[in-house]
């Protein structure tokens, strides 16, 4: 689980660099995630960072840039606006359960990377309710 979580909150403090800092105030990443069923017997780790910006930052432009950032990449991409009201990306791999989302944040002028990480196997007994 560790090395799963430590490549998930990677990615996101990476997203999190294509902001660019003159208009960053802040970059909060929760330490702490929940464990997510993949399987009957492997599970993933979820996380979020939240990059806050200077009140008046066109943060959909942010959030298409990473988009055109990854393109090519490892990552197949996926975009929404139809269930909220802002738009969003979508980086999943297609090899494993691996995905971020990147949208405007709860927040006014916040940026929110939800993370879930590649899917794993627990030692038999581990307790998965709680903060990981």
């Amino acid at each position: 689980m560790d090395e799963a979580k430590e490549t998930a909150q990677a990615m996101e403090l990476e997203i999190a660099g294509l902001v660019p800092s003159e208009v960053v105030v802040s970059v909060d990443q929760m330490p702490k995630g929940t464990l997510f069923s993949c399987s009957e017997t492997e599970w993933r780790w979820k996380g979020a960072t939240t990059v806050t910006v200077r009140k008046g930052t066109d943060i959909e432009a942010i959030v298409r840039a990473v988009q055109v950032h990854y393109e090519g990449s490892r990552f197949d991409l996926g975009t929404r606006q139809d269930i909220v009201d802002h738009f969003e990306v979508q980086l999943t791999s297609p090899d494993t359960a691996e995905n971020y989302i990147v949208s405007e944040g709860f927040g006014p002028d916040e940026i929110r990377i939800a993370s879930g990480s590649v899917c794993f196997t627990l030692p038999e007994g581990t307790w998965t309710r709680g903060a990981f």
